[in-house]
């Protein structure tokens, strides 16, 4: 058996809770040591900006303990207005000139200013051998955000080794674990925002976030119905019935539902404009807001694609004793993130 290795643990902080995931990498693949989630307070987090760290370094602290989690080696992932992630086109350059160029250019591409972001790159492999021209996936995130979570985690004593995009964060996971290649689009929806991420050739060719998510669905049933937050969460998940507004809830789910098919067609038709000979074969849904009770059928409805319900742990080791599958299963689609952060190893 192959030798044990040491990865990093991955905390995917989002605006409705943390959640918290350890692996280790195996020679029979990866296994399943530690997950967690635990639900922050409201506005803790907006649009990916970290507006209470104190709540959210208490939830961290806890979720940490009660795992018996000791590694300190961590990444996270961010999304929102603060991050730009951009696919560009340029003349074939060496990796030199291509770092220099991005130094010195990298401003024409984002709406940022230059010096308030960290910057960083990525040059894609060539889709036509022989061409003149590179695909560079460039990533800038505000300076002033990272940090805010760098030091909310430095008091933890924690050492943030990596800070990920959600969508990288998202086909890392995928490719990682899935058995199926080909052209899919991963979908991963929040509380408050919903990442699209489309995969062609086991390339990410169209990546984008955007601030809809299943928390607006909560709100409008809590007002509709004159009903605590916590019981529309429940009719939401269509773990409580409600039969007699089922009119009134029907309404609101297919008004907001159709919100985020709207965007989710908005960047297929996008992507199958460019790519007209590489068709998708499936939608791979993931994040809190994909457990929406009859999302998956209507997805795949309007959009004509099978969707699948992403669960990352479904071919890793997992102790049956420790871990119930039923529960995997259930927590699977919003721990995809945490997982695409925990496969990462610690050798930094």
């Amino acid at each position: 058996m192959g030798k044990k290795e040491n990865l990093i643990t991955g905390i995917d902080i989002g605006s409705h809770a943390v959640k918290i995931c350890q692996l280790q990498k195996t020679g029979k693949g990866y296994k399943l040591l530690a997950l967690g989630s635990m639900a922050i307070p409201p506005g803790s987090v907006e649009d990916g900006v970290l507006e209470e760290p104190d709540e959210v370094r208490k939830a961290i602290a806890a979720l940490l303990k009660n795992l018996k989690i000791k590694n300190t080696k961590i990444g996270i992932s961010i999304s929102g207005y603060s991050v730009i992630v951009k696919k560009i086109n340029l003349e074939t350059m060496d990796d030199d000139s291509l770092a220099e160029y991005i130094k010195a250019e990298a401003e024409q591409y984002i709406p940022f200013d230059i010096d308030d972001v960290y910057l960083d790159f990525q040059k894609l492999p060539p889709r036509k051998e022989g061409s003149d021209q590179i695909e560079v996936m460039l990533v800038a995130a505000k300076k002033e955000v990272i940090n805010d979570y760098l030091d909310m985690l430095h008091k933890l004593k924690l050492k943030t080794v990596l800070v990920d995009v959600d969508g990288f964060a998202l086909e890392n996971i995928w490719e990682t674990t899935t058995d199926a290649p080909g052209n899919v689009a991963l979908v991963d929806i929040g509380a408050s925002k919903m990442n699209i991420n489309i995969i062609s050739d086991g390339v990410s060719v169209l990546a984008r976030d955007i601030i809809v998510g299943s928390e607006q669905l909560t709100e409008q049933l809590a007002n509709a119905l004159e009903i605590e937050y916590e019981q529309a969460e429940q009719i939401k998940l269509g773990l409580v019935a409600a039969e007699e507004q089922r009119e009134k809830i029907e309404e609101i789910f297919t008004r907001t539902c159709t919100q985020w098919v709207l965007e989710i067609k908005k960047a297929i038709d996008l992507y199958l404009a460019n790519n007209p000979d590489k068709p998708l074969i499936s939608l791979v849904l993931s994040g809190g807001g994909s457990k929406v009770t009859g999302l998956q059928e209507y997805i795949h409805k309007e959009t004509g694609l099978p969707v699948i319900a992403f669960n990352p742990f479904q071919n890793m080791i997992c102790d049956e004793k420790k871990f119930d599958r039923e529960y995997l299963e259930s927590i699977a689609p919003e721990m995809a993130i945490a997982t695409g952060l925990a496969i990462r190893p610690a050798a930094f």
